[in-house]
């Protein structure tokens, strides 16, 4: 069962849940969310950064490399959902002087 339905049974019974299961629920919901927005976003940059025939070698690249950081940050926020108190943020790189 998933941790939306869960919720919505506790919520439409009416017994109130303990401090940890509650908490578990929480924490439940919100590795599903993360999870199904990280694959949401897959989805959609799958196609976005497809080579096109009117593409050039240096625009396909450029294409690749935007598509390897977005697939980064998702799965950053993957890690994030899972657990958010482990997770330390990467550092932050020096920018490239080419867009």
């Amino acid at each position: 069962m998933s941790a939306y339905s869960t919720a919505y049974q506790a919520l439409t019974r009416g017994q109130p849940l303990s401090d940890t299961d509650a908490a578990a629920l929480l924490s439940s919901l919100r590795r599903e969310f993360g999870q199904e927005l990280a694959d949401a976003v897959e989805r959609d940059l799958d196609g976005k950064y497809r080579r096109t025939e009117t593409d050039t070698d240096a625009e396909f690249r450029r294409k690749r490399r935007k598509f390897g950081a977005a697939i980064r940050t998702v799965n950053l926020v993957r890690q994030f959902a899972t657990n958010p108190r482990g997770f330390t943020t990467p550092a932050q790189r020096d920018p490239r002087s080419t867009p």
